[in-house]
């Protein structure tokens, strides 16, 4: 049992230190992975009811202060321990990330794209964007693209991994693409160029009972190696992709055992990986998501809102200090209602109630302010109109107020439309290993066209095929976009 790397002795990947990426990314790589998506998703968990009768905690309190939440954590990203500092306070969790996280993949794919083949020949070009479409709609379609972009977005960088699938009914379906997130891979990047991937290591844990080929899927549960090995009830699963050869390795407890390889026939001669970074980072195989900045501004806004909530809780009210009233706390207050009492020295004195805090509603204000420019999501393009974003008459208007996230949706797009090219290549490079559909190196060169992120009235669309048509666009085509399949004459 063991590791058996001997075909990647060529990239320098040996038992030794395939264990070291493994033993790195778990120990390192996956704590990190993890507070992100944590702060992203505000996961609910059941806990026992304290002071304020909630029964359950939120993902984001880890961000919160102990003063609030009387709990400390173990650093970013870390449990809340159970040991207390003080009564929990009114908690107060709004999450601004989450929203603003998906409004970014809704400009992105929030309609389908369109894969364009660069084949000189009418038919073959046709062939060609016919075989992509059906593999891209067999592995996902634009859900898969939205899985992409949102994994981009939350861990600043996600991986396309083109397989090899027998036993598809239909031979464009042989070949998949599947989306692999960076709480799964691990590169194995080139030493002397970054950019280089010289193999990949996919690594999950599977339930016991799920078949081998379901492994992709059942890998979505991710587990440290310590809480692993810590179980029974799984099995831990190690991909080793070369640029000619791939091997997978299962570990039930006593180590890993070799349980399948074959050549790689996904993209002969280079690993059938693409990387997609969220938007580029200099001279790093990483790139730059959206969560990981977002952070301290969602911390500070859940702590501000939590205080707000605390001292309306106890200030909304009014009280009343009653002196030489026996009885008073069983006498009622409403409207109508005369006290009396023969006392002379007797009293009642009214404190609190909620009084105005400018300075508090300006600092939320501003909290809120800092996560639009930060994020470039104004609360327009969530929907939430308000008064200050003026008349709004033209969509140029509107281009102009959200034009921090239109750049930014072009800045991704470059990336994002990087990775769909290459997988799109390779996916063709595969079809003609397989004898499904031959193709010229030259002719698996493709194309992006991506719609507009803005909602598009019918005028403007059928005037911006009217141009297209007049620059000889085929009409055909031009009819297939605008939903008008099949009805190809009399077009001019």
């Amino acid at each position: 049992m063991g590791y058996e790397l001997g075909r990647f002795s060529g990239i320098g990947l040996d038992a030794w230190t395939l264990d070291e990426l493994i033993a790195r990314h778990e120990d390192r790589t996956l704590p990190a992975l993890a507070a992100l998506w944590g702060w992203y998703r505000n996961p609910m968990s059941a806990a026992p009811a304290s002071e304020d009768g909630r029964s359950y905690r939120l993902g984001q309190e880890r961000g919160l202060p102990s003063r609030v939440t009387g709990r400390r954590s173990r650093g970013v990203g870390g449990a809340l321990m159970d040991d207390r500092v003080g009564g929990r306070r009114e908690v107060v969790i709004e999450n601004d990330i989450a929203w603003r996280v998906h409004t970014m993949v809704d400009f992105m794919f929030g309609r389908p794209v369109k894969i364009a083949s660069a084949a000189e020949d009418p038919e073959r070009r046709e062939r060609i964007e016919s075989a992509l479409e059906r593999v891209w709609e067999a592995s996902g379609g634009i859900g898969l693209l939205q899985d992409m972009a949102l994994l981009g977005h939350v861990y600043g960088h996600v991986d396309l991994l083109v397989r090899v699938v027998d036993g598809s009914p239909r031979p464009e379906e042989r070949v998949r693409i599947e989306v692999i997130e960076p709480t799964r891979g691990i590169p194995v990047v080139d030493r002397s160029d970054f950019r280089r991937l010289d193999g990949y290591v996919v690594r999950y844990r599977r339930g016991r009972g799920v078949g081998r080929d379901k492994s992709a899927r059942a890998g979505r549960l991710r587990l440290g190696r310590r809480a692993a090995n810590a179980g029974s009830l799984g099995v831990d699963v190690t991909e080793v992709i070369g640029a000619s050869w791939w091997q997978v390795y299962e570990d039930h407890g006593r180590g890993p055992v070799l349980v399948g390889e074959g050549p790689n026939r996904a993209a002969p001669g280079e690993v059938p990986v693409v990387h997609v970074q969220n938007m580029s980072q200099p001279f790093c195989y990483t790139g730059l998501g959206e969560v990981e900045g977002l952070i301290p501004l969602q911390d500070e806004l859940n702590t501000r809102l939590s205080d707000r909530a605390n001292r309306v809780a106890l200030q909304s009210f009014k009280m009343y200090l009653a002196k030489g009233m026996e009885g008073f706390e069983r006498m009622p207050v409403a409207p109508g209602v005369v006290w009396s009492t023969d006392n002379p020295d007797a009293s009642v004195e009214a404190f609190g109630g909620d009084g105005s805090s400018p300075s508090e509603e300006r600092h939320v204000e501003e909290v809120r302010t800092a996560l639009d420019k930060l994020s470039g999501v104004p609360p327009l393009a969530g929907g939430v109109v308000q008064g200050k974003i003026g008349n709004l008459s033209s969509a140029t208007a509107l281009r102009v107020t959200l034009m921090s996230l239109l750049l930014r949706t072009e800045r991704k797009r470059v990336t994002y439309g990087r990775g769909v090219r290459e997988a799109s290549r390779m996916v063709l490079a595969a079809l003609d290993g397989l004898g499904v559909l031959r193709t010229e190196a030259s002719e698996r060169e493709v194309g992006v066209q991506w719609p507009d992120p803005l909602p598009v009235g019918d005028v403007d669309e059928v005037l911006e095929a009217r141009r297209k048509v007049e620059l000889g666009v085929d009409p055909e085509r031009v009819l297939r976009e605008l939903g008008y399949a099949g009805v190809g004459e009399g077009v001019a």
